[in-house]
């Protein structure tokens, strides 16, 4: 099967849930939080032939964003390893790194890197890790196409738009920008589980995991795009994957960080013109579950050179081969620790840091 068909295949299901979830939300009277799919397991579980020798089970979790790369692999890893079962959950960047730091899970997907506080906890816990990229991202912002002003956003007014002091304030498109229409604005955004929320918040309201609180969360990003598709009025952010997917029913809004309007696209988030939310995303592989050759063997399989083509597929950028090639020397040497030493990635080059 095709990875494309797969993340539609996935897409649809979750989008169901999706639709479930905002349903749930809004008859439970403007309830915030509709993270109603948060450790939802899309999981591949049938194996086709193959006949490698490797058998097990690899268990992975963690960020929505990374989600769709990581399904694509593992059915293309089954397929060629019949007696190997990874199955790959969906509970956001922090949910992820909750279960991997408990000794839960095998690798945790992340949209950001691992946190201070949660290195801490896996030390406490005697998890050591290796740090993987896997991908660029460029994290996009849209909203519903019948809205036919807001094309272009400003850092600042984005700022202005999410910002812990907007709550209960900025309530209105008009208070964005004076000719904006008189229209109640509709925020729809990842939860604080989220690596996407983040990276968010740092990139743009200068505090990391600090905005407004009044807007539609969820960890599940297929939440956020039945919101926006639902809401003339509505505007979100998430991974560019998941507009690529639903391009056919929302629109991008080009972000102006002071050198004119861009939007993201594979050649803009490669070539890091799409500012400041164009970010690498992650998974971290436990030390102790490499000594299973299953295991092993699925990371290294995530970032072969010969393997690019399945990131760009579910609507990622693949990472430059020399930063492929010191991905790979990192795992190969058991490599142990985060390169941002619990901060940010934000205006960090991955070829200057690995």
């Amino acid at each position: 099967m095709a990875p494309t068909i797969r993340f539609k295949r996935l897409a649809g299901i979750l989008s169901f849930m999706a639709v479930l979830s905002i349903a749930a939300s809004c008859s439970g009277g403007g309830g915030q939080d509709t993270a109603g799919t948060e450790g939802t397991e899309g999981t591949s579980t049938a194996a086709s032939s193959g006949g490698s020798g490797l058998a097990g089970d690899v268990l992975v979790d963690g960020s929505s964003t990374v989600f769709p790369i990581s399904e694509a692999m593992a059915e293309e890893f089954m397929a060629e390893n019949a007696d190997v079962r990874v199955t790959v959950g969906v509970s956001g960047s922090g949910g992820g790194f909750q279960k991997f730091c408990a000794g839960e899970t095998d690798i945790s997907n992340a949209s950001r890197p691992i946190k201070q506080e949660e290195i801490d906890l896996c030390a406490e816990n005697g998890i050591e890790f290796v740090e993987i990229p896997i991908a660029f991202d460029g994290l996009s912002v849209v909203v519903n196409p019948e809205n036919d002003w807001a094309q272009c956003l400003t850092v600042d007014e984005l700022k202005t738009m999410w910002e812990p002091s907007a709550e209960g304030t900025i309530t209105n498109w008009n208070q964005i920008r004076p000719d904006f229409p008189d229209a109640e604005l509709g925020l729809y955004g990842p939860g604080t589980d989220s690596g996407t929320y983040d990276y968010f918040t740092a990139a743009l309201l200068d505090s990391e995991g600090e905005s407004r609180g009044d807007y539609t969360a969820s960890e599940d990003d297929n939440v956020l795009v039945q919101g926006v598709i639902g809401d003339t009025n509505g505007l979100a952010f998430f991974g560019y994957a998941y507009y690529e997917e639903n391009q056919d029913s929302l629109q991008l809004v080009a972000i102006d960080n002071g050198n004119g309007c861009v939007e993201p696209s594979p050649e803009t988030i490669g070539d890091g013109s799409y500012q400041p939310l164009s970010r690498p995303e992650f998974f971290y592989v436990k030390t102790t579950s490499l000594d299973n050759p299953a295991v092993r063997a699925f990371a290294e399989y995530q970032i072969a050179i010969e393997n690019k083509g399945l990131v760009e597929e579910v609507g990622y950028v693949a990472l430059p081969d020399e930063v492929l090639s010191a991905a790979q020397e990192r795992l190969e040497a058991g490599t142990t620790g985060s390169v941002f030493e619990g901060g940010s990635a934000v205006g960090v080059k991955l070829a200057d840091v690995l």
